[in-house]
């Protein structure tokens, strides 16, 4: 069966679908190819908690870095330097993210490192990117 969803965004690590967007909440399914990783990053007006559905995310929180298997979660507070990885030389990574806070634009991203040299500035593209750019 193929699913639909809203919105399906491709990245240079991989891709993400939007499976709920409201005034309260946005939550994504995330996809990260093997050996790729999202930017290093932070948010001033979201928090965002992601679990692990599918492979092993490696997170760096705040410059430590620690796995995580599915059916694990991790809390990325306010304000929290963050990015997640995979590990695995073969299958993609999966996780459910949840942002919860006061706006979700992809213009509350701040880039600290990106492997793709994008800034901080999101591009027009980039609109519909998240946290989890």
């Amino acid at each position: 069966m193929t699913e639909k969803y809203e919105d399906e965004s491709i990245r240079p690590w991989g891709r993400y679908e939007i499976l709920l967007d409201t005034e309260y909440c946005k939550v994504k399914r995330i996809y990260v190819n093997p050996k790729q990783r999202l930017s290093y990053q932070y948010h001033h007006k979201r928090q965002e908690a992601w679990t692990v559905v599918q492979g092993v995310a490696r997170v760096t929180l705040d410059d430590v870095e620690t796995n995580f298997k599915a059916g694990e979660t991790v809390l990325i507070p306010l304000g929290a330097k963050h990015r997640m990885a995979n590990p695995s030389d073969k299958e993609n990574m999966i996780l459910i993210e949840v942002q919860t806070g006061t706006y979700f634009g992809e213009d509350d991203i701040v880039r600290i490192q990106d492997d793709y040299k994008r800034d901080d500035k999101p591009t027009e593209d980039d609109q519909s990117e998240n946290s989890s750019s």
